[in-house]
């Protein structure tokens, strides 16, 4: 039985202690630390949580009273609590990004070598079954050798509203760069899937539409007292309270407010942050931006970020000198040049059908979560994690852990490069 404590129980903290209530004959929560009253009730509640602190302080005074400890703070809080408790023998499970500037990463990643605890970073596309699906069919050659890889986040028009324009990640000065606040996941999983280092990136983005200069004639700064907001693709009230009236009670819902009720969602609408207007923000970050990227080898790369899309998955094609893959985030068509063949396969099942390239069908359009849930979170990314990291920890073997420090240091590095050549407008070494 592997024993957690949770440091940060907002939406990623107690999404991990559900995993281990779910998996209860494998691992445990015993101690949570959390400034806020109610998520850390909360959590201890329905975890029967015995060792309650109101900050990682008062957790790193106190003798180790766990196994493993899960940093799940918000981004610029990360490095001083992982080692303090990295130094007192906690194994470590750590939010990406590890920090908001490459020296504290650095400085992170040391003092876990140092210590000697197993460490781990929430990179959980790694972890995913449709990863691991791509992962073998490029190791196992069915690609042949890879020549160039395009990647699409597309974050979602509401999704990218709720986090990037009026939630916590929308300043690089509170939290970091949309690059390594979002998309970190993205370098960090092609920097796996293609298997060699990242060499040099240029970069271009900016924040072109979430801003003062685009609102609508007329708008008011918060969509509760404005008459476009029923035209308005960005309306809090539709996003929230709609939610809500289906009974959707989750995330994002619950992040506006502990009293998640039509009046308690309303009430935060009307004073807090995300019932402000997109275009009358504090917000920073950018909207859309795109990394070019040299691996070794002279393998390639592209990745696009952007605000601007449906809610929908990852979309990756991969350009082989023997094949074509084209993946959705849940379903792989391999196209094969010598049989001229394709075959559509899903992790799921591990089952394939081969077809004629004309015969391929229209695939059922993925439906929407209905929020943050660790089983199915990042499309099973998040269980995966955490299922390989309890393993590691059971057993002492680090090799369940698919980034150890020094790779997801060299991650954080591409996407700190990637930033620089956005702003520099120059192509930067790794």
């Amino acid at each position: 039985m592997v024993s957690y404590v949770i440091v940060g129980a907002g939406q990623r903290g107690a999404g991990y202690a559900r995993w281990t209530g779910r998996h209860g004959d494998r691992a445990q929560v015993v101690a949570v630390a959390e400034p806020r009253a109610y998520q850390r009730e909360s959590l201890a509640r329905q975890h029967g949580v015995a060792h309650v602190f109101a900050s990682w302080q008062e957790l790193a005074a106190v003798p180790r009273l766990a196994d493993a400890a899960i940093v799940s703070t918000q981004d610029a809080e990360h490095v001083e609590p992982a080692i303090a408790l990295a130094r007192k023998g906690y194994h470590l499970l750590v939010e990406k990004p590890l920090a908001p500037t490459v020296d504290e990463c650095t400085r992170l990643v040391d003092a876990v070598t140092e210590a000697g605890v197993l460490f781990a970073v929430c990179h959980v596309m790694r972890y995913r079954p449709y990863t691991r699906l791509v992962k073998d069919l490029v190791d196992g050659g069915r690609l042949g050798e890879i020549m160039s890889v395009d990647h699409l986040e597309p974050v979602g028009h509401w999704h990218f509203a709720h986090s990037y324009v009026r939630g916590n990640w929308r300043r690089s000065d509170q939290a970091s760069f949309m690059l390594l606040a979002k998309s970190g996941h993205d370098i960090d999983w092609l920097r796996h899937v293609v298997g060699k280092p990242i060499r040099r990136v240029s970069s271009f983005g900016s924040l072109r539409h979430f801003r003062r200069s685009a609102q609508p004639p007329g708008a008011e700064d918060r969509c509760l007292d404005c008459a476009v907001e029923p035209e308005c693709p960005y309306s809090a009230p539709r996003l929230y309270l709609g939610r809500l009236r289906e009974g959707r009670t989750g995330w994002p819902v619950s992040v506006l407010t502990d009293e998640v009720t039509e009046e308690g969602v309303t009430a935060a609408l009307r004073t807090g942050p995300y019932g402000r207007c997109v275009y009358a923000c504090d917000n920073d970050v950018v909207d859309h931006q795109v990394v070019a990227m040299e691996f070794g080898d002279g393998v390639t790369a592209t990745f696009t970020m952007t605000g601007f899309t449906p809610h929908m998955d990852r979309q990756t094609r991969i350009f082989g000198t023997r094949g074509y893959l084209e993946g959705d985030g849940s379903t792989v068509r391999l196209h094969d040049f010598t049989s001229n063949t394709t075959e559509t396969l899903r992790p799921e099942t591990l089952r394939s059908e081969t077809l004629r390239p004309e015969a391929l069908r229209t695939e059922t359009p993925r439906r929407e979560s209905k929020g943050q849930d660790t089983e199915e979170g990042h499309g099973g990314g998040d269980a995966g994690l955490m299922d390989a990291f309890t393993r590691a920890v059971e057993t002492g073997d680090a090799s369940h852990i698919l980034s150890g420090p020094a790779e997801s240091l060299e991650s954080h590095r591409a996407v700190f490069a990637a930033e620089r050549a956005r702003l520099s407008g120059t192509v930067e070494d790794v």
